[in-house]
């Protein structure tokens, strides 16, 4: 049998703490959002989340977010999370908001060009692997320069910040260093003053983390399971 979950509540209770960890660094919680990471949920569940004042939903396949975008009206910004393939790009660009998971250039020609087509700018954050997991997508730190140096050359990309998943480490202090890396990168960058390249977010920070994460400097949370509960097999 199914647990029942009050959506509701639970985003009430992530604000909360959302707020005590932007208080502990002296930010102004109203500077980070809520993400639902709406991977497998349904239509009815991520509606709630909505109602519960979600405004930002991330999903990690673009069939998945076809599906629900044609059953949703709602007033809401669609992100894509999870790794994007440059077949996929066209449909992207039609689906989603902002494009979190840059994490090459033939991959921001791609955006670019169907950007192009449409006579519409694509809003992208670069994903950076910052902990070199094979298993994980996202562009090595080392290369980030470069990536960057290039989509300031293309006229429909706009890369408006930097996204990380951290390895998992039950000791968020093991886990701190990545997001406090990701700042630093970002003020770095930021330096640069590349056109077309304002990095003014970081998403970062998951169910287990992202309190460290907005004591770092995260203004986006990617959040699930404490939303929405376990997630469905």
């Amino acid at each position: 049998m199914a647990l029942m979950v009050d959506v509701a509540v639970n985003h009430r209770e992530i604000i909360n703490r959302m707020g005590e960890a932007a208080a502990k660094v002296g930010r102004d919680v109203r500077e980070i959002r809520v993400l639902a990471a709406a991977k497998s949920q349904s239509i009815g569940v991520v509606r709630t989340a909505i109602a519960a004042g979600v405004a930002l939903i991330g999903e990690n396949y673009v069939q998945e977010a076809q599906g629900k975008r044609q059953q949703l009206n709602e007033a809401v910004q669609w992100h894509m999370i999870g790794p994007l393939q440059r077949n996929k790009a066209k449909t992207a660009v039609d689906l989603f908001d902002v494009i979190e998971t840059l994490d090459s250039i033939a991959l921001a020609r791609e955006l670019d060009k169907e950007g192009r087509k449409r006579g519409k700018i694509v809003s992208t954050f670069v994903e950076v692997n910052l902990g070199g997991e094979k298993n994980k997508s996202g562009i090595g730190k080392n290369e980030l320069t470069v990536l960057l140096e290039e989509s300031a050359k293309f006229s429909c990309l706009r890369v408006e910040g930097l996204m990380t998943v951290p390895p998992y480490k039950e000791n968020l202090e093991e886990v701190r260093p990545y997001f406090r890396e990701l700042y630093r990168l970002r003020e770095k960058l930021s330096e640069l003053r590349l056109p077309n390249v304002s990095l003014k977010e970081l998403s970062m920070g998951m169910t287990h983390d992202y309190m460290t994460a907005i004591e770092e400097g995260a203004t986006i949370v990617r959040i699930g399971t404490a939303l929405f509960g376990p997630r469905n097999r």
